[in-house]
């Protein structure tokens, strides 16, 4: 077999900018190499010096499809610093909120950037033509976790009613059962693109996966939890450093996260999936088996039909806190300032996100550290193509360029994140 380089410049479906340059020698893949060239944006750099009460809504700006994931991380290490206790209420409408960024993070996944990947279309565009009902399903899927957003948030998009302690202002009873029906609707749309996606066709390609997700004593994790794996780890979010690290790679802006005493592991829907099936609701359950799934999924492409089952259970859940809702007296928590330190991991669409700040005792940040999904998943990512197109070699270049594309979109990676992709390059000796 000849040895070969193959070069794909940019990555298309995905969030920023990157490459990957696979190389072969021999009939073997002997360097796999994810290339993240976006430049660093420097947040924990920016985050110094600013008040406590600001880093939500600055590190919410790191992703306009995740603001909730970061906004929810930021308040709750800031409340873990502080020693600051919300209301059982308040504690609901951010799962509420959180339930809306899974619905509308997922359902632009889902439909525009992964299932093209599948049914050979270059884009959602060009499927729409052939796939008009599927496409408008998953716009009006992603429409309904805006709206839910908005209605807490203030708006779609970086959010600005989120404070640490809490909400500015706490919706009424009847704002919440305004958008109960089209969350009714949102359930019936989830269902059906869980036995959409349980059509499509699928590698055989499952791994020996490490995963590593929240998990809460009775609920499906989205702020809090502890963090467990498949190997036994469990333990508390504060202890995120004695166990994970990350560090540089030559080819990449971003850093690598990697378990320490396992090197590399994987986080997102999958890990989530599998280490907190029992919390899913009965109808995500149902839907799960339904689709072919077990209690537990190993195959990365698959991985598109696990987030249509959250996205199920994202609607089960923000309809039981609709119905459950009682207006706070508080909207926020008094906060008391003091020299400290907090950490808090949150479960954003993408996988567990991690922040870490420290405090002076005027409430101004001495130090913050962001550990996104993506940074943690670059090395599962390489391994993956390493075995996915080691297998393939015998490919075509650019078929083999399509289906390594397809291996990394499988991860939904957002790579503006996780500067702290797609240029394909694959070198044949």
């Amino acid at each position: 077999m000849a040895n070969r380089t193959i070069k794909v410049d940019y990555i298309t479906r995905v969030e920023g900018e990157g490459a990957l340059r696979l190389k072969a020698k021999n009939g073997a893949i002997t360097d796999v190499q994810l290339k993240i060239f976006e430049p660093p944006r420097f947040f924990e750099a920016l985050l110094r010096g600013k008040n406590y009460n600001e880093a939500h809504d600055i590190t919410s700006r790191i992703c306009g499809i995740c603001p909730v994931a970061y906004q929810m991380s930021a308040v709750h290490a800031m409340e873990n610093a502080l020693g600051v206790e919300i209301d059982p209420q308040v504690r609901a409408l951010r799962r509420l909120m959180y339930c809306g960024e899974w619905i509308e993070s997922h359902a632009l996944h889902v439909y525009l950037l992964h299932a093209p990947d599948f049914l050979g279309y270059d884009d959602g565009i060009a499927m729409a033509k052939d796939h008009r009902a599927e496409v408008e399903r998953g716009l009006q899927l992603k429409k309904a976790g805006n709206e839910l957003i908005a209605l807490l948030g203030g708006r779609e998009i970086h959010p600005v009613n989120v404070r640490v302690g809490g909400f500015y202002r706490a919706p009424e009873k009847r704002e919440l059962t305004g958008i109960a029906e089209k969350l009714k609707w949102a359930r019936e749309a989830a269902l059906q693109t869980v036995q959409w996606t349980a059509t499509l066709p699928f590698p055989d390609f499952e791994q020996d996966y490490d995963f590593v997700a929240l998990r809460h004593p009775e609920q499906y994790p989205f702020n809090e939890g502890n963090i467990v794996s498949n190997r036994g780890h469990d333990i508390a979010p504060q202890r995120f450093d004695e166990y994970f690290d990350e560090e540089h790679v030559k080819h990449s802006t971003a850093l690598h996260g990697r378990l320490r005493d396992r090197d590399s592991y994987l986080v997102g829907p999958l890990a989530r999936y599998s280490l907190n099936f029992d919390r899913l609701s009965a109808t995500a359950q149902e839907a799960a088996h339904s689709a072919g799934l077990r209690s537990e999924c190993r195959n990365i492409f698959q991985s598109i039909i696990v987030r249509a089952v959250e996205m199920v259970y994202a609607c089960d859940e923000a309809l039981r806190i609709i119905d459950g809702y009682e207006k706070p007296e508080r909207a926020a928590a008094p906060v008391e300032l003091r020299a400290s330190e907090g950490r808090a991991c949150t479960e954003a669409p993408r996988g567990m996100l991690y922040h870490r700040y420290r405090l002076d005792e005027t409430g101004h940040i001495l130090e913050a550290r962001i550990i996104p999904p993506t940074s943690q998943n670059q090395r599962s990512i390489e391994s993956d193509l390493r075995r996915f197109a080691g297998e393939r070699l015998d490919l075509p270049d650019r078929e083999l360029a399509r289906e390594c594309e397809r291996t990394v979109r499988s991860y939904d990676p957002c790579i503006s994140c996780a500067t702290h992709f797609l240029k394909f390059e694959i070198e044949r000796e």
